[in-house]
């Protein structure tokens, strides 16, 4: 799994969504599991990336269709949500625009999809 090179114009949406959108650390996330923190694990990765591999117990929005499809997943709008997907750039706009849509304890796993196989929690395939 390497990191990919991103445009230019993704890099400048992304780094603005990050203005708007709080990240946390595999650290934090492993923390937050290990204490029973109350969220929900969301993969916003494509439909071919989820099927090859996803962490374990993970909720699919992909990006593409999360704003349609996540009031009728999670209706609850105060619920702590976690997104990720390859590396921690398509969770921060997924987040940034959930949050416009009313959800306020979003957070972007930055490292995404790589950070999650490499601390070894558990995933599914």
């Amino acid at each position: 799994m390497h990191a990919k090179t991103h445009s230019p114009g993704f890099l400048a949406l992304v780094q603005d969504a990050k203005t708007r959108v709080k990240e946390i650390q595999i650290e934090q996330y492993e923390a937050m599991v290990a204490a029973g923190e109350p969220h929900v694990l969301v993969d916003v990765r494509e439909d071919e990336e989820w099927s090859a591999g996803h962490a374990a117990g993970a909720l699919h929005l992909g990006k593409g269709v999360i704003e349609r499809d996540i009031e009728a997943a999670l209706s609850d709008q105060e619920q702590t949500l976690v997104l990720y997907c390859g590396g921690g750039y398509r969770s921060a706009l997924a987040a940034d625009a959930i949050q416009k849509m009313g959800y306020s304890k979003v957070l972007s796993l930055d490292g995404g999809w790589r950070a999650i196989v490499s601390s070894g929690l558990p995933l599914d395939k």
